[in-house]
């Protein structure tokens, strides 16, 4: 186990510096510049040119990249050209309503989804089958933000029932939190649903037609036991990896709903960073999204080990 750690882990370096150079790159050759922004319409060109020097723009490319990314080894992301804060501190401060949004949102999924997709497997052809199949087509079809504005306009306007936009800390008190987190987590868990309840379907429609799942119904088990200690933990692979993944793109795919719900998390900080060419800003966030994506990636492997023994050997 350990000797396999080592290798995830290595291989997790290279990936790491693709996408440094990656995100480096494409910031820098967006169009825009930085220093018209902060100038303003009123700036000469002379005022653009000391902004740009001020800003180290002025610098060749490599040498520009040098020195972020010697400043990301030692945990230092830069510092922000609008907001006179440094990216970390930044992060840092937006990085709770968007784990509070992306973990609602994956607890909430597989809650509903997992049921759902081993009772569609258990009555293959049925109407819950069907419906399941139905709610899966439709959850990728229609977009994230169309489904925020359709339950803002019916479960915050017409009923009341939440509030239409905005976010309270964790600090404010679990009821408020929660209270506010509603709303949005079921906007973004109904993609991750209908994605989740196809592959669990899948998965455990295969073990069905295993053999140790005949040999367990001969024994006299009932078929929730059946389901829930042999079909579904024998899934439990696949369905772990589509839900790694789901967490993993959650932390990138929070941008729109936090944007149609006002929430000051990281999301609507990448926004306002690509509106402004805020390049230290961008940088550092994308690289944040970009260890999580990998951090993730290597617990689910983990998990493998202990889902199913045969893979250590």
């Amino acid at each position: 186990m350990l000797t396999f750690l080592a290798k995830r882990l290595l291989a997790t370096l290279p990936v790491l510096l693709v996408v440094a150079i990656a995100i480096f790159m494409i910031v820098r050759l967006t169009p825009g510049d930085p220093a018209a922004v902060i100038g303003g319409n009123s700036a000469t060109g002379e005022d653009l040119d000391r902004i740009r020097a001020q800003l180290g723009l002025t610098k060749p490319l490599w040498t520009q990249f040098l020195i972020w990314a010697g400043g990301v080894l030692q945990g230092n992301f830069g510092h922000s050209f609008f907001l006179n804060k440094s990216v970390v501190e930044l992060i840092l401060q937006r990085m709770e309503p968007t784990l509070s949004l992306a973990g609602g949102t994956l607890v909430l999924a597989v809650c509903i989804a997992l049921p759902l997709g081993t009772l569609a497997a258990w009555r293959m052809g049925g109407w819950l089958d069907r419906g399941v199949m139905a709610f899966s087509v439709a959850g990728f079809s229609v977009p994230v933000f169309v489904v925020g504005y359709l339950l803002i306009y019916l479960l915050a306007m017409q009923l009341h029932w939440f509030p239409v936009q905005g976010y309270r800390r964790l600090s404010g008190g679990v009821g408020p939190w929660l209270y506010q987190l509603v709303l949005p987590c079921l906007t973004l868990a109904i993609t991750y649903v209908a994605l989740l309840s196809r592959v669990t379907r899948a998965a455990v429609s295969e073990a069905l037609t295993e053999d140790y799942i005949r040999t367990a119904r001969a024994k006299g088990l009932g078929e929730m036991a059946v389901l829930r200690h042999h079909a579904l933990r024998n899934a439990a692979v696949p369905v772990v990896t589509v839900i790694g993944v789901s967490a993993a793109l959650l932390l990138g795919g929070v941008v729109v709903t936090e944007t149609v719900f006002a929430i000051p998390g990281l999301g609507q900080l990448t926004v306002d960073a690509v509106l402004n060419r805020d390049f230290p800003v961008l940088q550092g966030v994308v690289l944040f999204f970009s260890l999580v994506y990998v951090a993730v990636n290597l617990l689910v492997d983990i998990s493998y080990l202990f889902l199913d023994p045969r893979i250590r050997y």
